[in-house]
């Protein structure tokens, strides 16, 4: 296979273009953290690289850790490792570059980044095995993502804050709702497996509910934004977007029609693009 067919495989496997749920968070918590000294190209460079590399890190990990039960899932063993594309070898290999290359990324951030970075690592590789532990695999996986806005933040500010805590729930919550929807397709499989994950735990119906649920909240807390980082009014455009394509996500799913799981999966991508370009521009205006 050529370099370029083989970084393809790579992104495939890691399915690179879902950075962009994480990332824009990240950007965001510069954003707002760069009210206050600015921010140089630098920072945003290795905040980009650091995001990247860790959510690189993260699942490839967890293609390693998933190998056997992707292959017996219809819908994930035509993946990479399953199909033989790639091998256990060679997934560890990227595996390895990618973390130190956030290690990497990290200590070019900042002294605390660097410290902090065993930790940041350890929440993304611990989320592969709670699925085999616990139904609050979901809000593990949140918290994996709720990572990048508080790394963010250090990296620029150097310090913790009420702001980026604050967006890192909204992230957390938001997450775990839609890989609640996510994880519907495979509630027998999982059940089947011994997998923990709220729809083979409470059925379909009370998983959608739950997943509303933090849905709802996660809107709340970036409601709150509004006051507790002296935003715009025109923030509030923002959050009134992501109220209504969260809205709109839901009604694609049913109990009883889950044809639509991806179409409203893939809805989250604009839900984080669509927060940080508003949320820039308040961040401007203020």
């Amino acid at each position: 296979m050529s370099v370029p067919g083989r970084v393809v495989t790579y992104g495939r496997m890691i399915r690179f273009s879902h950075s962009v749920f994480a990332l824009p968070f990240a950007l965001t918590a510069a954003v707002l953290a760069a009210r206050e000294g600015g921010i140089t190209g630098g920072q945003v460079f290795w905040i980009v690289a650091a995001m990247v590399a860790a959510r690189s890190a993260a699942m490839g990990f967890n293609r390693l850790v998933d190998h056997a039960i992707d292959a017996r899932n219809p819908r994930t063993a035509g993946r990479e490792l399953p199909r033989g594309v790639l091998s256990r070898r060679e997934v560890v290999g990227f595996v390895v570059l990618s973390a130190a290359a956030f290690v990497l990324a990290a200590w070019m951030l900042s002294p605390l980044c660097l410290a902090l970075s065993p930790v940041a690592l350890a929440i993304v590789f611990g989320y592969s095995y709670t699925k085999r532990l616990t139904s609050a695999s979901h809000l593990v996986l949140g918290l994996a993502l709720a990572v990048a806005p508080v790394g963010a933040w250090l990296a620029v500010r150097g310090r913790f804050d009420e702001v980026p805590v604050v967006l890192a729930l909204a992230v957390l919550l938001w997450v775990a709702g839609f890989d609640t929807i996510y994880a519907c397709q495979d509630v027998e499989h999982d059940r089947g497996e011994r997998l923990h994950s709220l729809p083979a735990r409470v059925g379909v119906a009370r998983a959608l509910k739950l997943a509303r649920g933090m849905h709802v909240v996660a809107v709340l807390l970036l409601l709150s934004l509004y006051w507790l980082a002296g935003l715009h009014p025109f923030y509030l455009v923002g959050v009134s977007g992501v109220a209504a394509l969260l809205a709109w996500e839901h009604s694609l799913v049913r109990a009883d029609d889950l044809s639509r799981v991806m179409q409203a999966f893939n809805l989250n991508g604009w839900v984080s693009l669509g927060y940080l370009a508003i949320t820039a521009v308040a961040a401007g205006l203020g």
